[in-house]
């Protein structure tokens, strides 16, 4: 039997993420797209939601760039669909205040977005981190919902 060390397990979530993306492709019907980059590193992404209510209903991202911007925005994808707006950008700001270092993060309430937390470790890839999240709570506030 192999054993992984949390950090290498980590590694691998972003990695699957990466290779085998959730949610992404155009969301057709949506309520709200939006575009946004990392100038940066040239990361893209394009977030689109479609509302059921209060809720996300459904979400979906296109873009390019690194491993880290792309997995965040799937695992972002996977985490959001289904809950509150509310929740989902309270989740937005955990993640945030996790990649800044004032939370931990919990496993239990994270589940894999907690592998995200090894990015603190390169100040240059938060942003690519955040990229997706960041661009999530834009659509919210330009949709009225936030």
């Amino acid at each position: 039997m192999v054993c992984l060390s949390l950090e290498e397990l980590y590694k691998e979530v972003i990695l699957d993420h990466y290779r085998a993306p959730r949610n992404k492709g155009q969301l057709d019907p949506h309520d709200v797209a939006l575009e946004r980059n990392n100038p940066l590193c040239g990361d893209e992404i394009e977030v689109f939601v479609k509302f059921d209510g209060e809720n996300v209903g459904a979400i979906a991202f296109e873009g390019k760039g690194c491993s880290i911007s792309m997995a965040s925005a799937s695992m972002m994808t996977e985490k959001v669909q289904g809950l509150t707006v509310k929740d989902a950008g309270e989740l937005a700001e955990t993640i945030k205040k996790m990649m800044a270092g004032e939370e931990e993060g919990e496993p239990e309430v994270l589940g894999d977005l907690v592998s995200l937390k090894g990015v603190v470790k390169y100040p240059v890839r938060i942003k690519c981190a955040l990229l997706g999240w960041n661009t999530l709570l834009e659509a919210f506030e330009e949709s009225g919902k936030n």
